[in-house]
Formats: structure tokens, sequence, C-alpha cells
């Protein structure tokens, strides 16, 4: 139950907040794919928690292969449908034409916030399946859901573009990155709400340069691979 209501106050700040937006500029306003974003929010979280404990633990071990594996697999398959396609979402290996050289250094940049973070909370390296974990799913199925689905489906509802620092982005990559933030650093547990202001600032920073390499690369590929390597820096450090 707790997670079913952190999930619908998230959609009410999405929908609370994507309205707010619309009204402001209703000729670049889509409520459909708001909606149609906020079910993806509820589909991936869903999956995520194997249906809210429902579902049985058929991997097992001490990190959540299972819903991490059944979120991705649903967000490869929405993502192959018509409405989005895998190149549209950045679920390819084709790098646009020059891009790897410009976004080397937010590259170098993206390592070094997680290097720092790393060295100011030192962990205790922790046990080979924690490692494996950390290199693998967490980059393949978050990026591909709040960086790629996600990211086109609230690209279609808020179509509006604005240039900066060489890329069009608008209201899609604030509020994924929102999302992706709030997924970490809010929740309801005890009758209450709770939200870390740190773990939000430590998520939705890195998610911003990481739509930033996508919208230049044309690839997810960049994004995926430094996130796993982010979320291990602790771990080898």
């Amino acid at each position: 139950m707790n997670g079913l209501i952190s999930l619908a106050a998230v959609l009410g700040i999405l929908f609370g907040l994507g309205a707010a937006i619309g009204a402001a500029d209703r000729r670049h306003f889509a409520p459909a794919w708001l909606a149609a974003a906020a079910a993806l929010v509820a589909i991936n979280d869903a999956l995520l928690t194997n249906g809210y404990g429902l579902l049985p633990d058929m991997i097992g071990g001490n990190w959540n292969w299972q819903g991490k594996l059944l979120a991705l697999a649903a967000t490869l398959a929405i993502a192959a449908l018509p409405g989005f396609g895998w190149r549209r979402c950045g679920i390819t290996l084709v790098q646009a034409p020059g891009s790897l050289r410009a976004a080397l250094p937010v590259a170098l940049l993206y390592c070094a916030f997680f290097a720092a973070i790393a060295l100011a909370f030192p962990g205790d390296g922790g046990d080979t399946e924690t490692l494996l974990f950390q290199l693998s799913l967490p980059g393949l199925e978050e990026e591909a859901f709040y960086r790629g689905l996600l990211l086109v489906a609230l690209g279609q509802a808020f179509t509006a573009r604005k240039r900066l620092l060489g890329v069009d982005c608008g209201w899609s990559a604030i509020l994924s990155c929102l999302l992706f933030g709030l997924a970490h650093a809010f929740s309801f547990a005890g009758g209450s709400f709770s939200f870390d202001a740190i773990t939000m600032a430590l998520t939705a920073v890195p998610a911003f340069l990481g739509v930033w390499m996508w919208l230049r690369t044309g690839s997810l590929l960049l994004p995926v691979l430094l996130h796993n390597v982010g979320n291990s820096l602790s771990l080898l450090i």
C-alpha cells in the first residue's frame, strides 16, 4: 500500500506540473501524451516492485534482478511500438557524427561528479553480486526508461523546444529528470511522506547530464555506460 500511495503522489505531482505548463502554452501541449507518460511511470513502478510483491521472485539474490529485468523488458517492448521506435528512444549504438568529441567534457564531468561522491561517502567494497548488479542493470533499465521511453512520451506532451548548449530540449528533459530524482528521494512509509533533498540532487544532476549526452549523441550508449560506472565507483575506490 505504501508503494501505491507513493506512486499516486508522484503522478499527482506530474499531472499538477504538467497541467500548469500546458495551461501556459496550450499550443505546444498534448494532454493525451501526458496521460501516456503517467501510465508508463505506473507500469515501470509496478514491474520494478514485482507487482508490489505479488509476483514470486524467481531469481533471488540480494538485489532486485527480477524487477529490473521485468521493467527493462517492458520498456524495450513499448519502445518498439510505432508511436515510439527504438532509434527515437535512443536505443541504438549509432552515434551522431562528431558528437562523441563534443560529449567528452560532459562525460568527464559526470565521472568526476560520482568520483567526488565516492570519495566523500566511501563504501565497504560490496560483494561480487553487488558489483555485477551495479555494472549492469541500473544503467540499462533506468536510462532506457527515463532518458529514453519516458523522455519521448513527455516530449510529445510538451513540444516546445529551446536550444541549450548545442541541443534542442524542452520541458520533457526537466520533468523526466524530476521524476527520476523523485523515484530515489521521495517515498511514503509509516503514515507520512519523506523527501531527501540531498538524494534528489545526487540523482537529478547526473540525470540532466545524461539527457544532454543522449540528445547530443542520439544514443543512450554513453549515458548507460557512465551510469553504471558512476554507480560502481563507490565500490571500487
